[in-house]
């Protein structure tokens, strides 16, 4: 059985859902599994070796998975009997993309740690193309920008070892009472999901008189969100569930949307979009980030385009013989057999061992 150390720098919302997936869905595996909580985020990306420092098993593994929150350079180099190991780091997403909110700083750091993690891994595994490209992109952008002394090609030697491998997730079925007048928001509620937009977008609808319903779903922090309270105060009328609920409770509503919006600012994967198209419901999202690999044109409205976004909601709601796409292909039991391929490769020096033992 082959021996997988598993590092998660980030322990929160698509990085649990991996690492409990692996976990889950591939068998004939030894994992040892270390995690971190999802907090504190300019210290776990540049203080995991540290963490780690006196918590990695003595016996080295067969295969190192990490995630890019893992400052993996630094972790080989404090760890020699790691350094020789073949490695995988796996993006869920990537530092050059993420956008800002109103109070941080930009700094270069965290993007240094995926360059430098990057190069000392033997493979990059990314879950979506828009998150390879980025990366790649962002990594020439910031090294256009380094004064002098700046090694060629790092873009091509980092893209030669990348390729795309999504997350897998577990189909929900649809109601037998769906709603196809039931508009879902299952994001958190914070900056880089937009709120903003939607709440303004659904208010819009009301304003011009079409019928729907609200499913308020998703994380919400202690402190009021404005967008979430405008929808409050004005639809409360249409609001047939509003929280962060419990798993079984979830996929029901789920099951019942006939609408799911997203007005992400950035989306790598966008794992509750893809549960809740898989559920029937049709996606309104931005023509941009990952969503073009995922959903034809006609899910698609203008990025940025408070205008367009109401437009695509209201030909959504108005049009009763559209279907949601199919997102067979991003289900568990599409990228099971994949992900085993990856994880189970044999490496040189077994290959070399096998052949020994044969007499070969």
């Amino acid at each position: 059985m082959r021996r997988v150390l598993l590092l998660s720098a980030y322990r929160s919302d698509s990085h649990a859902y991996w690492a409990d997936w692996l976990q889950r869905e591939i068998d004939n595996v030894d994992w040892h599994v270390l995690e971190l909580p999802g907090r504190h985020f300019a210290w776990r990306i540049r203080g995991n070796p540290l963490s780690w420092l006196d918590a990695l098993p003595a016996e080295q593994p067969d295969l190192l998975l990490a995630t890019s929150m893992v400052d993996l350079a630094t972790l080989k180099g404090l760890q020699p009997h790691l350094a020789s190991v073949p490695s995988l780091l796996y993006f869920h997403e990537n530092q050059f993309a993420y956008p800002l909110s109103d109070d941080q700083v930009r700094s270069v750091e965290p993007a240094m740690v995926q360059i430098y993690a990057g190069l000392s891994a033997d493979r990059l595994l990314f879950n979506s193309a828009f998150n390879r490209d980025s990366y790649l992109d962002g990594v020439e952008r910031l090294l256009e920008r380094m004064p002098d002394h700046v090694p060629r090609d790092i873009s091509r030697r980092l893209r030669e070892k990348s390729s795309v491998l999504p997350v897998g997730i577990d189909p929900i079925e649809p109601a037998g009472d769906k709603d196809r007048r039931l508009v879902l928001w299952n994001h958190r509620w914070e900056y880089d999901k937009r709120p903003e937009l939607f709440a303004d977008a659904m208010i819009e609808l009301a304003v011009q008189g079409l019928g729907f319903r609200l499913a308020l779903l998703g994380a919400r922090g202690r402190n009021p969100v404005p967008a979430l309270e405008r929808l409050r105060l004005e639809l409360s009328d249409r609001i047939v569930a509003d929280g962060f609920l419990q798993k079984d409770e979830y996929r029901s509503i789920v099951s019942r949307a006939g609408i799911v919006v997203s007005t992400a600012a950035h989306e790598f994967q966008g794992l509750s979009m893809l549960e809740a198209v898989s559920a029937g419901a049709e996606p309104v999202v931005p023509d941009a980030l990952c969503y073009p690999e995922q959903y034809p044109s006609r899910y698609r409205y203008a990025a940025n385009d408070s205008g367009d976004l109401v437009r695509q909601l209201r030909e959504t709601l108005s049009d009763e013989t559209s279907r949601a796409p199919d997102v067979a292909p991003w289900s568990s039991q599409s990228l099971r057999q994949r992900w085993r391929s990856v994880l189970l490769r044999p490496t040189p020096d077994a290959d070399r061992d096998r052949r020994r033992e044969a007499g070969g």
